[in-house]
């Protein structure tokens, strides 16, 4: 029945299971459903981690490519996707491993790489093949590339 639930109503299939969980009822969870469920809440953190960093990079790379078009827009982008980078190391420390190990794959700067491109209209080898500022620059609340 459970299993049926999380099919039909997602919402009640959650309060459900707080429920189930909180009497202490194991035998009547979804546990097929409760460990996707699960899983899927660590991809999402990632996501928002490396989806924070991109925007921030890439708004970093306008800016110090752009500087003609510098905004307090930009600045507000950049220090908000700074902080939300940061809310999700107090929640979660072992994500700054995940943020670690992305800007070494770099990945993630390739993707904001385009992004800047596409948005400023300038060629994608105007930008450096591998980012130039460092982890600690890019979180670094007071810093802006000159």
């Amino acid at each position: 029945m459970n299993s049926t639930l999380y099919e039909k109503d997602y919402y009640l299939w959650l309060e459900n299971t707080a429920s189930l969980l909180r009497d202490g009822q194991l035998h009547k969870l979804d546990i097929p459903n409760l460990i996707a469920e699960i899983e899927d809440m660590g991809r999402r953190e990632t996501r928002t981690v490396y989806s924070n960093l991109k925007i921030l990079l890439m708004h970093l790379l306008k800016y110090r490519y752009q500087p003609e078009k510098r905004s307090n827009s930009w600045r507000t982008t950049i220090e908000e996707h700074r902080q939300r980078i940061q809310e999700a190391f107090e929640d979660s420390p072992s994500l700054k491993n995940y943020f670690t190990e992305q800007w070494t794959v770099g990945k993630c700067y390739q993707d904001a790489k385009r992004l800047a491109a596409k948005e400023t209209g300038l060629a994608l080898d105007a930008f450096p093949s591998e980012s130039p500022f460092t982890p600690e620059d890019t979180l670094n609340p007071d810093y802006l590339p000159e």
